[in-house]
């Protein structure tokens, strides 16, 4: 088997993207098919032994639209120098902006014209036996319908020249009607329903546009992963040289030099040196990881302190960043059905319209003999049945709500979150970061000495940037005074730090680092050493000379929130889940505080997008809270995707939910806003289709003529709208 990827250019909508599936499924020898209208690309697993590449392109291109990219296929079946968000990003750009405009100039032109029909407003001079005003509406009605609304036209004759119908084919049928039946009566003097035509045209665009606006969210994620890796290495050579090369000509057993300050360029194994490296970018945690020989590390991780000599284990398509690069991507396929419910429903709604609307035709003639009556019942059918409130269903519901979350600090993305949100039973957290503040704090100091040793202490760190001395010295700072002037800076990587302090050797590090100076701690200190570290905090040793000044708690601490979320999210129903890459005992300390019962620690990203695949594949629906780069792909896979949105820009793009500013309180009410939105989607459909299901039979009965349904048309728009804006008022609890 092999798996073909490549980029498709003028899908307009996502019923685009479902033809086109359809189609590529039907394909003999195409075992799975996934055309994402968000990446504007296919991705097809097929039989190369029985259809070819070109065969795939062809159904494509057939089916009205354009390959852009050449597909390259490698042998372990994942497409080649395949970088997304490149083409298409320029590609979502010029769709975005050519829908805006198409429905800028539609409304712009059929809002005049419906307030000049509506309130039968009559004014200027006679122009060819005709008023000003009413040249204004049979002329801005066409404009509009054969501009802007061009776009349906064109994918009604596609549609046609494949013998299939979809929701084109009705707007375009049923403007094109109501248009050129308008220019009809104009000429013989009769009732004309040019706004019609006008306005269904340019509510549709404005539909299409509020849809458009979602798109380009995952390709930016993936870019902004691609970034983060080194794009240089210093390679050691055999003659023991350094020359720079690009990490693309690194290979497996190839050695590389990383100094202070600089990213480690591909997974590896340490073989010379000491030092503390950040992985915060897998791992989410915020505490520098000690490397010395024998250590892995990761690509895209920053090496703090000494520099390392490390042998290369996996090239660049092999690493731990090239993995949540894919596994992003893939979770990304995901679909939102409630978007496609329309146009599955147009493939038997169509037809039957156009075929109502002919029979209502024949059938009258065949008992009035009159032409003008049979085409006014009939274009009332097809007016009624245009879709108009259909096509406002979901994207007016989305508007509200969004700006609803917006105004709270809730960024709904795009409509899938919505669906995601509902009838979900297991809400996962990403420790550090989300319900903790991400970032290490001292907690407890236990003074056993000298009642100034803080002072001390933070003299001492203050030499150094290592995450925890910084926060002795924030400590420090709190409590005020003045700082002696330090001198002498060691650091003992994996110990601690030394320094001159008052002309005296100030150590701060491990207990064991201490005893093998043959520093001893007293019985009293001894105890609260061992009490604090059962909570699963980080406790250092502050000594002067061969003195044991006190001790220093240093750990990640729980959000003001974070206790009262986890409380009402149970109330709810719901189990809660905290996954971290911290150790086992830190994890479960943080997690009694919350009360959290369920833990998984010592996670890492792959991890956590399996966690997330188990409880799905168990029956579950999972949302996922996260923030960090090792977030994103359990993100992406989770059912519900929320992003805090002072995380990074990886995780916010990867999340269908982005918090921004506030505490985990704020997922709660994320929660409630997305059903609340998704449930008044599903009103707004139920009435648009109720609307349609009454009034095409009393339109075909001749109890509603064009100017009637049209009215019931608007009246069936504003209905969906107004039920919109009450999402505006709503109550989250």
């Amino acid at each position: 088997m092999s798996k073909i990827t490549f980029n498709i250019e003028g899908m307009h909508c996502a019923s685009c993207a479902i033809k086109i599936e359809g189609q590529l499924k039907k394909v003999p020898g195409v075992q799975e098919a996934n055309v994402n209208y968000a990446l504007a690309e296919a991705t097809i697993d097929f039989d190369g032994d029985k259809t070819s590449v070109q065969a795939l392109h062809d159904v494509v291109i057939k089916e009205g639209y354009k390959v852009v990219e050449p597909p390259q296929v490698n042998q372990d079946g994942h497409p080649g120098n395949h970088e997304p968000g490149g083409k298409h990003a320029h590609h979502a750009g010029g769709t975005k902006s050519e829908v805006a405009v198409r429905a800028t100039v539609a409304l712009v032109i059929a809002v005049p014209v419906l307030v000049i029909a509506m309130a039968k407003l009559k004014f200027g001079p006679i122009l060819f036996g005709e008023l000003f005003s009413d040249w204004i509406e049979s002329i801005g009605s066409t404009i509009v319908v054969l501009g802007p609304g061009m776009v349906f036209h064109k994918a009604a004759w596609r549609s046609l020249l494949r013998m299939s119908a979809n929701m084109d084919t009705l707007i375009s049928l049923g403007t094109l009607v109501a248009l050129v039946f308008s220019w009809w009566a104009f000429s013989a003097g009769k009732p004309r329903y040019f706004e019609t035509a006008a306005i269904i045209t340019g509510f549709i665009l404005l539909g299409r546009y509020l849809e458009a606006r979602s798109k380009g969210q995952a390709s930016a994620a993936i870019q902004k992963l691609l970034e983060l890796g080194a794009k240089m290495a210093h390679q050691l050579l055999p003659d023991g040289s350094v020359q720079d090369v690009s990490i693309d000509q690194l290979k497996k057993g190839d050695l590389v030099i990383v100094k202070p300050g600089e990213k480690i360029p591909l997974d590896g194994i340490v073989k010379k040196g000491d030092s503390s490296v950040d992985e915060s970018m897998l791992t989410g945690e915020s505490m520098p990881i000690e490397k010395r020989d024998g250590d892995q590390v990761f690509g895209a991780t920053l090496n703090q302190q000494g520099a390392l000599t490390v042998e290369i284990s996996t090239e660049s398509e092999g690493s731990v960043l090239s993995q949540i690069i894919r596994l992003v991507k893939e979770a990304q396929q995901k679909k939102a059905p409630i978007q496609k419910l329309a146009d599955r429903i147009s493939g038997i709604f169509v037809p039957v319209v156009i075929g109502v609307a002919i029979v209502t035709f024949l059938v009258w003639f065949g008992l009035s003999k009159d032409v003008a009556q049979s085409l006014i019942s009939a274009v009332a059918v097809l007016v009624i049945a245009c879709p108009c409130a259909l096509g406002l269903a979901t994207p007016t519901a989305i508007l509200v709500g969004t700006g609803r979350g917006a105004r709270m600090g809730i960024l709904i993305k795009n409509g899938e979150a919505l669906e995601r949100g509902r009838n979900l039973n297991v809400i996962m957290f990403d420790k550090t970061g989300t319900l903790t503040q991400g970032k290490p704090v001292v907690t407890d100091v236990i003074a056993s000495g000298a009642s100034d040793f803080l002072a001390i202490a933070g003299a001492a760190e203050s030499l150094s940037e290592h995450p925890l001395a910084q926060a002795v010295l924030r400590k420090a700072k709190e409590v005020g005074g003045a700082f002696p002037q330090a001198s002498g800076f060691q650091s003992h990587t994996g110990k601690g730090i030394a320094a001159l302090v008052n002309g005296k050797t100030v150590r701060i590090g491990q207990e064991r680092w201490m005893e093998s100076l043959g520093i001893q701690l007293s019985s009293d200190t001894q105890k609260s050493l061992v009490e604090l570290s059962g909570q699963g905090k980080t406790v250092v040793v502050v000594a002067q000379e061969q003195t044991v000044l006190g001790l220093l708690a240093i750990a990640d601490q729980a959000k003001p929130d974070a206790k009262q979320t986890v409380a009402q999210l149970r109330a709810r129903g719901l189990d809660v889940v905290m996954i971290t890459g911290d150790q086992e005992r830190t994890a479960r300390a943080i997690a009694a505080e919350l009360g959290i019962e369920e833990v998984r620690a010592q996670v890492f990203p792959d991890q956590k997008l399996e966690i997330v695949k188990e409880a799905q594949q168990s029956g579950k629906r999972v949302a996922f809270v996260g923030d960090g780069i090792n977030d994103a792909p359990a993100l992406t896979q989770a059912d519900l995707g929320i992003a805090v949105g002072t995380g990074t820009d990886i995780a916010i793009e990867a999340g269908q939910i982005v918090l921004v500013g506030g505490g985990p309180e704020k997922v709660i009410q994320a929660i409630q806003l997305s059903r609340r939105t998704y449930a008044n989607i599903k009103q707004n459909l139920f009435w648009a289709f109720i609307y349609n299901i009454v009034g095409i039979p009393l339109a075909a009965i001749g109890l509603l003529n064009p100017i009637i349904a049209a009215a019931a048309m608007a009246f069936s728009s504003i209905s969906v709208v107004l039920n919109s804006l009450r999402l505006r008022h709503v109550k989250l609890k």
